[in-house]
């Protein structure tokens, strides 16, 4: 067990010394920052799925009304009394459609159902206008759906069931056509503004001065988001080629001490900043066992009265291993912080608990984030 802890903090270790060597060399701007007004939109619409031969809604007023007004768009009118929704089910239809996005261009496409369907697998949406927050439609769906996932089996008392992922929702890759392109503005009186996608104020100076570096005074800093960016009268005629030329500049963020932990999945992600003070772990492991069982408490034999009856007896017992108490010296670097925490023999589960006793012992100077 132990070796196999040595050998994930070894890998662990490893990572970390190559994510700092990857944060000396610099990021592009591109790669840490966007242009404001080049920002994604979301759209939405409400359509049908058809095709999932008797897996779809049971019969829903909402699913039968739509069935009825899509029939009417080719001419059909149909009383929605003698529908039968089972091979259809009503969803909804999301998608996010970049900036710049002309008209012919494709979107990928979420599809999920809304009523009571049991599976969209084999299912094909019929045409869907997708709406944006102003009411507009900008794209088109339609397609086969991949779902990535399955459901067998029959359900209720006696029946057994096998899903795998969730069979109700699903994608169609390129499955929207964009009818009409977002307006987006990026270059006004000649400035354009960067935006920070991890807000920092060191990183924000930084950029500013890896900008200035390259165009003299051209780069403010406004706060820990944005950084104002002139234009250079000489590049006035081809703002393109000035974004490309500064997108391609490097900067090396600033990346605050940080530890993040989920309990959940027992994963800790920590930055290469960390710093602990000089403190002392114990580290043992206590065991505490609860096994219930029952008894049968029956009246002596020959007596008046009394009866039968099962009681519960319950047994515990607590195991406490051996533990120790380390000194830990003073450890700038993550790298060694893994190393004191290895020689404990500690597991990651164990390792967090530890990260929370540094934390409010005041030993450990990083920002700790619970998931």
């Amino acid at each position: 067990m132990r070796r196999a802890v040595y050998i994930q903090m070894l890998i662990l270790g490893a990572w970390f010394a190559l994510a700092a060597a990857a944060a000396a060399a610099g990021s592009r701007i591109k790669d840490i920052a966007m242009i404001a007004g080049a920002r994604d939109n979301q759209l939405s619409g409400f359509g049908l799925v058809t095709g999932l031969a008797g897996d779809g809604d049971l019969n829903p007023v909402d699913t039968l009304q739509t069935l009825v007004n899509l029939l009417q768009r080719y001419g059909l009118t149909v009383p929605a009394s003698t529908l039968s929704a089972k091979n259809v089910a009503v969803v909804m239809v999301t998608a996010d459609i970049p900036a710049f996005a002309k008209p012919g261009s494709r979107l990928d496409i979420v599809v999920s159902s809304m009523g009571d369907a049991k599976s969209l697998q084999g299912g094909v949406l019929i045409q869907t206008p997708l709406y944006g927050a102003d009411g507009s439609v900008y794209a088109v769906g339609q397609g086969t759906l991949s779902i990535g996932g399955l459901s067998a089996g029959a359900a209720g008392a006696g029946g057994a069931t096998v899903q795998k992922n969730h069979p109700t929702v699903g994608t169609i890759i390129n499955g929207a056509l964009v009818e009409k392109e977002i307006p987006a503005t990026i270059v006004n009186d000649h400035h354009l503004e960067l935006v920070l996608r991890d807000p920092d104020f060191t990183s924000a100076a930084r950029m500013a001065t890896a900008v200035n570096a390259k165009f003299t005074d051209s780069a403010t800093a406004l706060d820990a988001t944005s950084v104002q960016v002139q234009i250079p009268a000489n590049w006035g005629g081809s703002s393109i080629d000035f974004i490309a030329q500064l997108e391609a500049l490097e900067v090396t963020p600033d990346v605050p001490a940080r530890v993040v932990i989920n309990e959940r999945t027992g994963t800790i992600v920590a930055t290469a900043r960390i710093h602990i003070a000089n403190c002392a772990v114990s580290h043992g492991n206590v065991t505490i066992s609860i096994a219930s069982s029952q008894d049968v408490s029956q009246p002596t034999a020959f007596s008046q009265g009394g009866s039968t009856a099962v009681t519960t007896r319950t047994d515990a017992s607590i195991k406490e291993d051996k533990g120790s108490m380390v000194a830990l010296p003073e450890l700038p670097t993550v790298e060694k912080v893994a190393s004191a925490l290895n020689s404990l023999g500690v597991t990651p589960r164990d390792m967090m608990s530890m990260f929370e006793a540094m934390k409010q012992a005041g030993a450990l100077q990083a920002e700790l984030i619970l998931r």
